[in-house]
Protein backbone atom coordinates (compact mmCIF):
# COMPACT_ATOMS: atom_id res chain seq x y z
CA UNK A 1 0.00 0.00 0.00
CA UNK A 2 2.82 2.35 1.01
CA UNK A 3 4.70 1.42 -2.15
CA UNK A 4 1.68 2.10 -4.30
CA UNK A 5 1.13 5.53 -2.75
CA UNK A 6 4.77 6.53 -3.33
CA UNK A 7 4.60 5.19 -6.84
CA UNK A 8 1.44 7.18 -7.53
CA UNK A 9 3.00 10.34 -6.09
CA UNK A 10 6.09 9.83 -8.23
CA UNK A 11 4.02 9.30 -11.38
CA UNK A 12 1.91 12.34 -10.58
CA UNK A 13 4.99 14.48 -10.00
CA UNK A 14 6.55 13.18 -13.18
CA UNK A 15 3.42 13.92 -15.23
CA UNK A 16 3.09 17.36 -13.69
CA UNK A 17 6.74 18.15 -14.48
CA UNK A 18 6.29 16.87 -18.01
CA UNK A 19 3.19 19.05 -18.41
CA UNK A 20 5.11 22.12 -17.19
CA UNK A 21 7.97 21.43 -19.58
CA UNK A 22 5.62 20.93 -22.53
CA UNK A 23 3.69 24.07 -21.66
CA UNK A 24 6.94 26.05 -21.39
CA UNK A 25 8.16 24.72 -24.72
CA UNK A 26 4.85 25.64 -26.30
CA UNK A 27 5.09 29.18 -24.93
CA UNK A 28 8.67 29.49 -26.19
CA UNK A 29 7.60 28.29 -29.64
CA UNK A 30 4.72 30.76 -29.71
CA UNK A 31 7.04 33.61 -28.70
CA UNK A 32 9.61 32.53 -31.28
CA UNK A 33 6.96 32.35 -33.99
CA UNK A 34 5.67 35.78 -33.03
CA UNK A 35 9.18 37.26 -33.10
CA UNK A 36 9.90 35.62 -36.47
CA UNK A 37 6.66 36.98 -37.89
CA UNK A 38 7.46 40.45 -36.55
CA UNK A 39 11.00 40.29 -37.97
CA UNK A 40 9.72 39.10 -41.34
CA UNK A 41 7.20 41.96 -41.44
CA UNK A 42 9.91 44.47 -40.59
CA UNK A 43 12.17 43.11 -43.34
CA UNK A 44 9.28 43.28 -45.77
CA UNK A 45 8.75 46.96 -44.97
CA UNK A 46 12.48 47.68 -45.33
CA UNK A 47 12.60 45.92 -48.69
CA UNK A 48 9.52 47.80 -49.89
CA UNK A 49 10.98 51.18 -48.90
CA UNK A 50 14.32 50.46 -50.54
CA UNK A 51 12.64 49.11 -53.66
CA UNK A 52 10.58 52.30 -54.01
CA UNK A 53 13.52 54.60 -53.30
CA UNK A 54 16.01 52.81 -55.56
CA UNK A 55 15.76 55.32 -58.40
CA UNK A 56 18.99 56.60 -59.93
CA UNK A 57 19.68 59.21 -62.62
CA UNK A 58 20.82 56.68 -65.18
CA UNK A 59 20.50 59.01 -68.18
CA UNK A 60 22.97 61.80 -69.06
CA UNK A 61 21.49 65.20 -68.21
CA UNK A 62 23.19 67.19 -70.98
CA UNK A 63 24.80 66.76 -74.39
CA UNK A 64 28.32 66.89 -72.99
CA UNK A 65 27.67 64.01 -70.60
CA UNK A 66 25.90 62.10 -73.36
CA UNK A 67 28.85 62.42 -75.73
CA UNK A 68 31.33 61.70 -72.93
CA UNK A 69 29.61 58.41 -72.14
CA UNK A 70 30.62 57.20 -75.61
CA UNK A 71 34.33 57.84 -74.97
CA UNK A 72 34.70 57.64 -71.19
CA UNK A 73 34.15 53.93 -70.57
CA UNK A 74 34.28 54.18 -66.76
CA UNK A 75 31.45 56.72 -66.73
CA UNK A 76 29.46 54.63 -69.20
CA UNK A 77 29.81 51.48 -67.09
CA UNK A 78 28.91 53.34 -63.91
CA UNK A 79 25.71 54.78 -65.37
CA UNK A 80 24.85 51.41 -66.91
CA UNK A 81 25.22 49.79 -63.47
CA UNK A 82 22.86 52.35 -61.98
CA UNK A 83 20.27 51.55 -64.66
CA UNK A 84 20.04 47.86 -63.70
CA UNK A 85 17.63 47.75 -60.77
CA UNK A 86 17.70 44.59 -58.59
CA UNK A 87 14.57 42.53 -57.98
CA UNK A 88 12.89 40.25 -55.44
CA UNK A 89 15.37 40.06 -52.54
CA UNK A 90 17.32 42.37 -50.27
CA UNK A 91 20.38 40.24 -51.08
CA UNK A 92 20.08 41.32 -54.71
CA UNK A 93 20.13 44.96 -53.64
CA UNK A 94 23.20 44.29 -51.49
CA UNK A 95 25.04 42.75 -54.44
CA UNK A 96 24.03 45.69 -56.63
CA UNK A 97 25.27 48.28 -54.11
CA UNK A 98 28.67 46.56 -54.09
CA UNK A 99 28.77 46.49 -57.89
CA UNK A 100 27.90 50.19 -58.06
CA UNK A 101 30.62 50.96 -55.53
CA UNK A 102 33.26 49.20 -57.65
CA UNK A 103 32.17 51.07 -60.77
CA UNK A 104 32.26 54.37 -58.89
CA UNK A 105 35.82 53.71 -57.68
CA UNK A 106 36.88 53.17 -61.29
CA UNK A 107 35.77 56.70 -62.23
CA UNK A 108 39.00 58.14 -60.83
CA UNK A 109 41.03 56.12 -63.34
CA UNK A 110 41.56 57.11 -66.98
CA UNK A 111 39.76 60.45 -66.71
CA UNK A 112 39.65 62.11 -70.15
CA UNK A 113 42.33 64.80 -70.50
CA UNK A 114 39.74 67.54 -70.91
CA UNK A 115 38.18 66.63 -67.57
CA UNK A 116 41.35 65.73 -65.70
CA UNK A 117 41.12 68.88 -63.59
CA UNK A 118 40.58 69.56 -59.85
CA UNK A 119 36.86 70.53 -60.08
CA UNK A 120 36.04 67.22 -61.77
CA UNK A 121 38.30 65.15 -59.51
CA UNK A 122 36.77 66.65 -56.37
CA UNK A 123 33.25 65.86 -57.56
CA UNK A 124 34.24 62.30 -58.39
CA UNK A 125 35.71 61.90 -54.90
CA UNK A 126 32.48 63.12 -53.28
CA UNK A 127 30.43 60.85 -55.52
CA UNK A 128 32.57 57.85 -54.56
CA UNK A 129 32.12 58.67 -50.87
CA UNK A 130 28.33 58.78 -51.24
CA UNK A 131 28.25 55.48 -53.13
CA UNK A 132 30.46 53.72 -50.58
CA UNK A 133 28.21 55.00 -47.79
CA UNK A 134 25.23 53.43 -49.55
CA UNK A 135 27.09 50.12 -49.78
CA UNK A 136 27.92 50.34 -46.07
CA UNK A 137 24.29 50.90 -45.07
CA UNK A 138 23.13 48.02 -47.27
CA UNK A 139 25.42 45.56 -45.48
CA UNK A 140 24.55 46.42 -41.89
CA UNK A 141 22.75 43.75 -39.86
CA UNK A 142 19.82 46.13 -39.44
CA UNK A 143 19.56 48.02 -42.71
CA UNK A 144 18.53 51.66 -42.15
CA UNK A 145 16.17 51.99 -45.11
CA UNK A 146 15.71 55.72 -44.56
CA UNK A 147 19.47 56.31 -44.79
CA UNK A 148 19.68 54.09 -47.88
CA UNK A 149 17.03 56.14 -49.68
CA UNK A 150 18.69 59.39 -48.57
CA UNK A 151 22.06 58.15 -49.89
CA UNK A 152 20.50 57.44 -53.27
CA UNK A 153 19.20 61.01 -53.37
CA UNK A 154 22.68 62.31 -52.52
CA UNK A 155 24.29 60.15 -55.21
CA UNK A 156 21.89 61.56 -57.80
CA UNK A 157 22.79 65.11 -56.74
CA UNK A 158 26.52 64.47 -56.98
CA UNK A 159 26.21 62.73 -60.34
CA UNK A 160 24.23 65.68 -61.70
CA UNK A 161 26.82 68.10 -60.27
CA UNK A 162 29.61 66.17 -62.01
CA UNK A 163 27.82 66.33 -65.36
CA UNK A 164 27.06 70.04 -65.01
CA UNK A 165 30.74 70.72 -64.26
CA UNK A 166 31.72 68.75 -67.35
CA UNK A 167 29.35 70.91 -69.38
CA UNK A 168 30.88 74.11 -67.95
CA UNK A 169 34.37 72.99 -68.90
CA UNK A 170 33.36 72.24 -72.46
CA UNK A 171 31.44 75.50 -72.84
CA UNK A 172 34.37 77.46 -71.48
CA UNK A 173 36.71 75.82 -73.97
CA UNK A 174 34.49 77.09 -76.80
CA UNK A 175 34.85 80.76 -75.79
CA UNK A 176 37.32 82.47 -78.16
CA UNK A 177 40.39 83.95 -76.53
CA UNK A 178 40.42 87.78 -76.63
CA UNK A 179 43.35 89.46 -78.40
CA UNK A 180 44.57 91.14 -75.22
CA UNK A 181 44.31 87.90 -73.26
CA UNK A 182 46.27 86.09 -75.96
CA UNK A 183 49.08 88.68 -75.74
CA UNK A 184 49.09 88.42 -71.95
CA UNK A 185 49.46 84.65 -72.15
CA UNK A 186 52.41 85.09 -74.49
CA UNK A 187 54.02 87.54 -72.10
CA UNK A 188 53.60 85.13 -69.22
CA UNK A 189 55.18 82.33 -71.20
CA UNK A 190 58.76 81.88 -69.86
CA UNK A 191 59.91 80.72 -73.27
CA UNK A 192 58.93 84.11 -74.71
CA UNK A 193 60.27 86.25 -71.86
CA UNK A 194 62.68 89.12 -72.70
CA UNK A 195 66.19 88.23 -71.57
CA UNK A 196 67.18 90.20 -68.47
CA UNK A 197 70.74 90.60 -69.78
CA UNK A 198 70.82 92.29 -73.21
CA UNK A 199 74.29 90.92 -73.81
CA UNK A 200 72.82 87.45 -73.92
CA UNK A 201 70.22 88.33 -76.54
CA UNK A 202 71.50 86.96 -79.88
CA UNK A 203 69.24 89.39 -81.78
CA UNK A 204 71.07 92.49 -80.45
CA UNK A 205 74.17 93.48 -82.50
CA UNK A 206 77.32 93.34 -80.45
CA UNK A 207 80.20 95.80 -80.88
CA UNK A 208 83.49 93.99 -81.14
Amino acid sequence: MYFNENTMKFKFSYLFLLFVILASCKDDNLKRDAENAKDAKKKEVIFSNINKGWVFYDTPINEVAESSVATWSQLRLFIAELAQKPKKTIGAFQQKSTAISKKAMALKDNIPVQFDVPPIKSRISVLITKVRMLDLYMHLDKIPDDKVVFSITEINKELASLQRQMDKIVEKSKIPVEQGESELIKMLDPARAIPSNPALDPNIPRVE
